[in-house]
């Protein structure tokens, strides 16, 4: 409530003013959040996980390791806020809501008892001082490439915005702190860099040999084999990235192993949509249907690697109108040279044309008739569905478990990308 009056506050306020003082505002913001709620982040071990992709996965993975192995957790991520049983749905379409939010769910999760809260920190968030007072005890730093560009001004200030989440685990009063980051990132040693009592790594070479499909991952542990439900090199990543740090907790690689093969993945994150067992048109549907969060080239890329021997309906279009203009047509090169079909849609247009976004997307493509635009996202789903034969792939990225497709004038849908797909999946069967 006090986030929401002070945003509406905020629109009064001269511009050129605002952002002169505007560091030192949100800073007092965050200060003003903890004190009201009694500094909660002292009295709980805080684990912040950041980095550019695979953040709300690794949470989810680690949160599975700490309740197999007893512990009661409170999970602040773009998927979702839980405290011990109770959760909830983010619907702020923002990884890292208003300081008073975050300190009220930490005042909640103490009181609660939680032993951990697993806290999903941004760039953006950092930029608004929402990660101080939370008193890391550990970071988990998983990669880093160019994103959110155009709002930060540069690469250098999108990566010194994820170092300060760093710098303030260095500066934490709390005891043994502990960094964990991907050795096979150029950047992890920047994030080692910072003075805490233990400095843990983690590479994909820690997993071989390993084997990738789009039915999970075979890979080795300890010279043990593990089998996990979720699939890519990407996910493999995730899981060690957890790993390391369930280990810094001194929990026993029995219950790792037992966290891991029980956990069967994460809403919106290489997400397959299939009918419920009971649902008739469950025995009809032939070819494999995937909801990813993936927005960048990259991370699409890696997707759509997962599925190289299977024929790939692709649905796409650029997340958020207005920024980041320059990934498009590296996204439209990605979806040529993997997709065999591809159907162009909205997707969180804003305030630009979508059918603007979807031109820059195009200029990364060149004449090709595997290109259809279709800009009503439900009815491009229904048409890559009509494309799909048995054995292919459709995969709709970019939304993951975003709750709403965001228009003009800050108006929105409600929306969900794996319900949509469910229920195109029935009237494809006329069921």
């Amino acid at each position: 409530m006090l986030d929401k009056i002070l945003r509406k506050i905020e629109k009064f306020i001269p511009r050129k003013l605002y952002r002169f003082f505007q560091p030192a505002y949100h800073f007092l913001l965050a200060l003003f959040g903890a004190l009201i709620y009694r500094f909660p982040g002292r009295k709980i071990f805080v684990l912040g996980v950041t980095g550019t992709k695979g953040k709300t996965s690794t949470i989810e993975i680690v949160n599975a390791i700490l309740e197999e192995a007893g512990y009661k957790t409170a999970i602040i991520s773009t998927l979702r806020f839980k405290i011990g049983k109770k959760e909830e749905r983010n619907l702020f379409k923002m990884t890292m809501p208003g300081r008073f939010f975050i300190q009220k769910t930490l005042r909640r999760a103490v009181r609660a008892k939680c032993d951990y809260a697993l806290v999903e920190m941004t760039s953006e968030g950092s930029r608004f001082s929402r990660h101080k007072f939370t008193y890391l005890n550990a970071l988990i730093f998983t990669n880093i490439s160019p994103e959110h560009i155009e709002s930060h001004g540069s690469f250098e200030n999108y990566l010194n915005a994820k170092l300060e989440i760093a710098k303030a685990l260095g500066s934490s009063p709390k005891e043994n702190r502990v960094v964990v980051a991907n050795r096979d990132d150029k950047y992890a040693d920047k994030f080692l860099d910072i003075k805490v009592e233990a400095k843990k790594t983690f590479s994909v070479a820690d997993a071989k040999p390993f084997t990738l499909s789009s039915n999970g991952t075979d890979f080795t542990l300890d010279g043990r084999a593990i089998h996990s439900k979720l699939s890519g090199e990407f996910n493999l990543y995730n899981i060690l990235a957890a790993v390391t740090f369930a280990r810094t907790q001194n929990i026993d690689s029995q219950t790792i192993v037992r966290a891991l093969e029980k956990f069967g993945g994460i809403r919106g994150r290489m997400e397959k949509i299939e009918l419920d067992p009971l649902d008739p048109a469950r025995g009809k549907q032939g070819f494999t249907v995937i909801v990813d969060y993936a927005h960048t080239a990259d991370s699409m890329e890696k997707v759509y690697q997962v599925f190289q021997n299977q024929k790939k309906i692709c649905v796409f279009g650029a997340t958020g109108g207005g920024r980041d203009k320059w990934k498009r047509p590296e996204m439209g090169r990605v979806a040529m040279r993997y997709c065999d079909h591809i159907i162009l849609t909205d997707d969180d247009s804003y305030d630009e044309d979508p059918k603007a976004i979807i031109g820059d997307i195009q200029k990364g493509m060149g004449e090709t008739s595997r290109v259809e635009v279709v800009v009503n996202r439900r009815l491009a789903i229904r048409e890559a569905f009509k494309h799909a034969k048995t054995g292919d792939a459709v995969i709709i990225t970019g939304k993951g478990t975003d709750p709403y497709l965001m228009g003009p004038n800050g108006t929105k849908i409600e929306w969900d990308d794996a319900t949509v797909a469910r229920e195109e999946l029935r009237n494809l069967y006329n069921i």
